[in-house]
Protein backbone atom coordinates (compact mmCIF):
# COMPACT_ATOMS: atom_id res chain seq x y z
CA UNK A 1 0.00 0.00 0.00
CA UNK A 2 3.13 2.28 0.38
CA UNK A 3 5.37 3.28 3.57
CA UNK A 4 8.31 5.33 4.10
CA UNK A 5 6.87 8.86 5.15
CA UNK A 6 3.32 8.28 6.10
CA UNK A 7 3.29 8.34 9.84
CA UNK A 8 4.72 12.07 9.39
CA UNK A 9 2.39 12.72 7.11
CA UNK A 10 -0.26 11.33 9.26
CA UNK A 11 0.65 13.39 12.38
CA UNK A 12 1.46 16.81 10.50
CA UNK A 13 -2.33 16.21 9.51
CA UNK A 14 -3.31 17.03 13.29
CA UNK A 15 -1.08 19.72 13.86
CA UNK A 16 -2.99 23.56 13.18
CA UNK A 17 -0.28 24.90 11.10
CA UNK A 18 0.24 22.78 8.88
CA UNK A 19 -3.53 22.48 8.27
CA UNK A 20 -3.39 26.28 8.00
CA UNK A 21 -0.24 25.88 5.27
CA UNK A 22 -2.47 23.46 3.44
CA UNK A 23 -5.46 25.98 3.53
CA UNK A 24 -3.27 28.79 1.91
CA UNK A 25 -1.43 26.27 -0.25
CA UNK A 26 -4.53 24.96 -1.78
CA UNK A 27 -6.87 28.89 -1.75
CA UNK A 28 -9.11 26.89 1.01
CA UNK A 29 -10.95 28.88 3.67
CA UNK A 30 -12.38 25.88 6.20
CA UNK A 31 -16.18 26.55 4.63
CA UNK A 32 -19.28 25.89 6.62
CA UNK A 33 -21.55 25.36 3.64
CA UNK A 34 -19.66 22.37 3.11
CA UNK A 35 -18.78 21.39 7.17
CA UNK A 36 -15.32 21.96 6.73
CA UNK A 37 -13.73 21.68 10.67
CA UNK A 38 -10.22 19.53 10.56
CA UNK A 39 -9.74 16.87 13.23
CA UNK A 40 -6.99 17.65 15.36
CA UNK A 41 -6.69 14.63 16.98
CA UNK A 42 -6.33 10.77 16.02
CA UNK A 43 -8.55 9.26 18.59
CA UNK A 44 -11.62 9.56 17.01
CA UNK A 45 -10.01 7.94 13.56
CA UNK A 46 -8.71 5.00 15.55
CA UNK A 47 -12.41 4.53 17.22
CA UNK A 48 -13.87 4.64 13.95
CA UNK A 49 -11.09 2.07 12.32
CA UNK A 50 -11.86 -0.38 15.18
CA UNK A 51 -15.48 -0.11 15.37
CA UNK A 52 -15.97 -1.29 11.25
CA UNK A 53 -13.11 -3.51 11.99
CA UNK A 54 -11.69 -2.36 9.03
CA UNK A 55 -9.20 -5.44 7.32
CA UNK A 56 -7.43 -6.67 4.29
CA UNK A 57 -9.94 -7.92 2.04
CA UNK A 58 -12.12 -4.45 2.96
CA UNK A 59 -13.57 -2.02 0.56
CA UNK A 60 -14.43 0.79 2.23
CA UNK A 61 -16.78 4.36 1.01
CA UNK A 62 -15.85 7.43 2.77
CA UNK A 63 -17.31 10.79 1.70
CA UNK A 64 -15.17 14.09 2.52
CA UNK A 65 -11.57 13.26 2.71
CA UNK A 66 -10.41 16.66 3.30
CA UNK A 67 -6.92 16.56 3.45
CA UNK A 68 -7.03 12.87 4.24
CA UNK A 69 -6.66 11.76 8.27
CA UNK A 70 -9.31 9.18 7.93
CA UNK A 71 -8.46 8.43 4.16
CA UNK A 72 -4.67 7.38 5.26
CA UNK A 73 -5.44 5.38 8.05
CA UNK A 74 -8.17 3.47 6.15
CA UNK A 75 -5.41 2.89 3.15
CA UNK A 76 -3.07 1.36 5.47
CA UNK A 77 -6.03 -1.32 6.47
CA UNK A 78 -8.16 -1.76 3.82
CA UNK A 79 -7.84 -3.41 0.13
CA UNK A 80 -9.83 -0.85 -1.68
CA UNK A 81 -10.90 2.77 -0.62
CA UNK A 82 -13.32 4.85 -2.64
CA UNK A 83 -13.70 8.83 -1.10
CA UNK A 84 -15.93 10.65 -2.57
CA UNK A 85 -14.71 14.48 -2.64
CA UNK A 86 -16.31 17.69 -3.37
CA UNK A 87 -14.02 20.40 -3.38
CA UNK A 88 -12.12 20.55 -6.78
CA UNK A 89 -9.41 22.92 -5.43
CA UNK A 90 -8.20 19.84 -4.20
CA UNK A 91 -6.97 17.89 -6.89
CA UNK A 92 -3.60 18.65 -6.89
CA UNK A 93 -3.13 17.38 -3.73
CA UNK A 94 -5.26 14.21 -4.18
CA UNK A 95 -3.42 13.64 -7.50
CA UNK A 96 0.07 13.37 -5.34
CA UNK A 97 -1.24 11.24 -2.57
CA UNK A 98 -3.16 8.95 -5.17
CA UNK A 99 0.50 8.11 -6.33
CA UNK A 100 1.37 6.77 -2.40
CA UNK A 101 -1.65 4.63 -1.90
CA UNK A 102 -2.39 2.38 -5.52
CA UNK A 103 -5.47 1.28 -3.47
CA UNK A 104 -7.24 5.04 -3.29
CA UNK A 105 -9.78 6.12 -6.04
CA UNK A 106 -11.07 9.70 -5.37
CA UNK A 107 -14.06 10.00 -6.59
CA UNK A 108 -14.98 13.86 -7.16
CA UNK A 109 -18.45 14.96 -7.10
CA UNK A 110 -21.38 14.94 -4.97
CA UNK A 111 -22.29 11.42 -3.31
CA UNK A 112 -25.78 12.41 -3.23
CA UNK A 113 -25.51 12.49 -6.95
CA UNK A 114 -23.86 9.56 -7.78
CA UNK A 115 -26.08 6.91 -9.88
CA UNK A 116 -26.05 3.93 -9.60
CA UNK A 117 -24.35 4.44 -5.95
CA UNK A 118 -21.14 2.56 -5.94
CA UNK A 119 -19.29 2.78 -9.55
CA UNK A 120 -18.43 0.00 -10.40
CA UNK A 121 -14.93 -1.46 -9.32
CA UNK A 122 -12.06 -1.49 -11.54
CA UNK A 123 -12.15 -5.12 -12.84
CA UNK A 124 -14.49 -6.66 -10.33
CA UNK A 125 -17.65 -5.60 -11.55
CA UNK A 126 -20.69 -4.38 -9.66
CA UNK A 127 -22.14 -5.28 -6.15
CA UNK A 128 -19.21 -6.04 -4.53
CA UNK A 129 -19.81 -6.19 -0.31
CA UNK A 130 -18.48 -2.51 1.13
CA UNK A 131 -18.33 -0.59 4.56
CA UNK A 132 -18.81 3.34 5.14
CA UNK A 133 -16.67 4.86 6.97
CA UNK A 134 -17.02 8.80 7.16
CA UNK A 135 -16.85 11.98 8.82
CA UNK A 136 -19.66 13.57 7.04
CA UNK A 137 -20.60 17.05 6.52
CA UNK A 138 -23.22 17.16 9.35
CA UNK A 139 -25.71 18.84 7.13
CA UNK A 140 -26.51 16.43 4.65
CA UNK A 141 -26.07 13.35 7.60
CA UNK A 142 -29.70 11.77 7.10
CA UNK A 143 -29.85 11.88 3.37
CA UNK A 144 -26.62 10.42 3.05
CA UNK A 145 -27.44 7.28 5.68
CA UNK A 146 -30.72 7.36 3.86
CA UNK A 147 -29.13 6.61 0.16
CA UNK A 148 -26.63 4.19 1.35
CA UNK A 149 -30.32 2.32 4.09
CA UNK A 150 -32.36 2.14 0.87
CA UNK A 151 -29.91 1.58 -2.11
CA UNK A 152 -29.76 -1.82 -4.16
CA UNK A 153 -26.39 -2.71 -3.05
CA UNK A 154 -26.16 -1.71 0.98
CA UNK A 155 -22.97 -1.53 3.11
CA UNK A 156 -22.48 -3.96 5.41
CA UNK A 157 -21.79 -1.84 7.75
CA UNK A 158 -21.78 2.66 8.29
CA UNK A 159 -19.54 3.51 10.80
CA UNK A 160 -20.43 7.42 10.86
CA UNK A 161 -18.84 10.55 13.06
CA UNK A 162 -22.23 12.85 12.76
CA UNK A 163 -23.31 15.75 15.31
CA UNK A 164 -23.81 14.35 18.75
CA UNK A 165 -27.55 15.69 19.06
CA UNK A 166 -28.23 13.65 15.37
CA UNK A 167 -26.82 10.66 17.36
CA UNK A 168 -29.06 10.87 19.93
CA UNK A 169 -31.81 11.17 17.74
CA UNK A 170 -30.93 8.15 15.30
CA UNK A 171 -30.56 5.97 18.30
CA UNK A 172 -33.27 6.91 20.12
CA UNK A 173 -35.51 4.33 22.10
CA UNK A 174 -39.63 4.57 22.07
CA UNK A 175 -40.87 7.69 23.73
CA UNK A 176 -38.32 9.15 22.20
CA UNK A 177 -38.64 8.13 18.35
CA UNK A 178 -38.72 10.39 15.25
CA UNK A 179 -38.98 9.94 11.77
CA UNK A 180 -35.26 10.35 11.62
CA UNK A 181 -34.72 7.32 14.11
CA UNK A 182 -37.70 4.98 12.40
CA UNK A 183 -35.93 5.30 9.19
CA UNK A 184 -32.58 4.42 10.05
CA UNK A 185 -34.07 1.60 12.26
CA UNK A 186 -36.52 0.44 9.90
CA UNK A 187 -33.48 -0.87 8.07
CA UNK A 188 -30.52 -0.77 10.68
CA UNK A 189 -29.42 -1.13 14.04
CA UNK A 190 -27.56 2.22 14.96
CA UNK A 191 -25.26 2.60 18.03
CA UNK A 192 -23.34 5.58 19.67
CA UNK A 193 -19.54 3.87 19.90
CA UNK A 194 -17.94 7.13 21.01
CA UNK A 195 -18.30 10.75 21.99
CA UNK A 196 -16.07 13.38 20.10
CA UNK A 197 -16.09 16.42 21.68
CA UNK A 198 -15.54 19.61 19.33
CA UNK A 199 -12.41 20.70 21.36
CA UNK A 200 -11.07 18.04 18.96
CA UNK A 201 -11.68 20.30 15.63
CA UNK A 202 -10.24 22.53 13.73
CA UNK A 203 -11.49 25.40 13.46
CA UNK A 204 -13.53 24.90 16.67
CA UNK A 205 -17.27 23.62 15.69
CA UNK A 206 -20.45 24.68 17.41
CA UNK A 207 -21.32 21.05 18.54
CA UNK A 208 -19.70 18.30 19.84
CA UNK A 209 -19.98 15.15 17.55
CA UNK A 210 -20.56 11.27 18.19
CA UNK A 211 -19.09 8.02 16.60
CA UNK A 212 -22.35 5.86 15.14
CA UNK A 213 -22.15 2.51 14.39
CA UNK A 214 -24.90 1.39 11.87
CA UNK A 215 -25.15 -2.49 11.29
CA UNK A 216 -27.04 -5.76 11.16
CA UNK A 217 -28.18 -3.77 7.75
CA UNK A 218 -31.77 -5.41 6.44
CA UNK A 219 -31.83 -5.75 2.14
CA UNK A 220 -35.47 -5.04 2.37
CA UNK A 221 -36.85 -1.86 0.99
CA UNK A 222 -39.46 0.02 2.91
CA UNK A 223 -42.81 1.37 0.95
CA UNK A 224 -43.64 4.78 0.02
CA UNK A 225 -46.68 3.88 1.81
CA UNK A 226 -45.04 2.93 4.86
CA UNK A 227 -43.46 6.59 5.42
CA UNK A 228 -46.37 8.58 4.36
CA UNK A 229 -47.75 7.13 7.00
CA UNK A 230 -45.03 7.61 9.26
CA UNK A 231 -44.72 11.05 8.49
CA UNK A 232 -48.10 12.05 9.04
CA UNK A 233 -48.01 10.05 12.44
CA UNK A 234 -45.52 12.60 13.41
CA UNK A 235 -47.22 15.79 12.09
CA UNK A 236 -47.73 17.25 15.23
CA UNK A 237 -46.17 15.47 18.10
CA UNK A 238 -48.31 17.00 20.63
CA UNK A 239 -51.49 15.52 19.37
CA UNK A 240 -51.99 11.86 19.66
CA UNK A 241 -51.37 9.64 16.94
CA UNK A 242 -54.95 8.43 16.17
CA UNK A 243 -55.63 12.72 15.31
CA UNK A 244 -52.33 13.03 12.94
CA UNK A 245 -53.25 9.79 11.08
CA UNK A 246 -56.92 10.81 10.55
CA UNK A 247 -55.26 13.08 7.56
CA UNK A 248 -54.00 9.89 5.70
CA UNK A 249 -56.59 6.96 6.83
CA UNK A 250 -59.98 6.50 7.45
CA UNK A 251 -60.86 7.65 10.93
CA UNK A 252 -63.16 4.88 11.74
CA UNK A 253 -60.67 1.94 11.24
CA UNK A 254 -58.02 3.18 13.90
CA UNK A 255 -59.85 2.09 17.00
CA UNK A 256 -60.18 -1.54 16.18
CA UNK A 257 -56.43 -1.35 14.88
CA UNK A 258 -55.34 -0.28 17.87
CA UNK A 259 -57.19 -2.63 20.04
CA UNK A 260 -55.81 -5.17 17.64
CA UNK A 261 -52.38 -4.33 17.52
CA UNK A 262 -52.27 -3.61 21.92
CA UNK A 263 -51.87 0.45 21.19
CA UNK A 264 -53.37 2.52 23.30
CA UNK A 265 -55.14 5.20 21.28
CA UNK A 266 -53.74 7.69 23.30
CA UNK A 267 -50.29 7.24 22.19
CA UNK A 268 -48.28 9.68 20.69
CA UNK A 269 -46.42 8.69 17.35
CA UNK A 270 -43.11 9.04 19.28
CA UNK A 271 -44.33 6.26 21.75
CA UNK A 272 -43.96 3.29 18.94
CA UNK A 273 -41.14 1.10 18.16
CA UNK A 274 -40.09 -0.35 15.04
CA UNK A 275 -41.89 -3.05 15.31
CA UNK A 276 -44.98 -1.14 16.07
CA UNK A 277 -45.30 1.05 13.29
CA UNK A 278 -44.37 -2.08 10.77
CA UNK A 279 -47.61 -4.18 12.55
CA UNK A 280 -49.39 -0.41 11.99
CA UNK A 281 -48.97 0.33 8.28
CA UNK A 282 -49.49 -3.32 7.37
CA UNK A 283 -53.09 -2.99 8.67
CA UNK A 284 -53.82 0.36 7.37
CA UNK A 285 -54.03 0.78 3.63
CA UNK A 286 -55.03 4.03 2.35
CA UNK A 287 -58.21 4.42 0.78
CA UNK A 288 -58.11 4.17 -3.02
Amino acid sequence: KGGGDHEDDMTSLYNIDYLKFLCKKYGLIPSKKYGQNFLIDAEPINKMIEAAAVGPNDTVVEIGPGFGPLTFALAEKAKKVLAFEIEKKLKPYWDEQQNKFINLEIIWGNVLHTPPFIPPLKGEGQGVGFKVVANIPYQITSEVIRKFLEAENKPELMVLMVQKEVAERICAKPGDMSVLAISVQYYADPEIVAQVPKSYFWPVPAVNSAIIKISNIKSDKATEEFFKIVKAGFANRRKMLVKNLGSVVDKKKLPAIFEELGISEKVRAQELSVEQWRGLVAKLSFPT
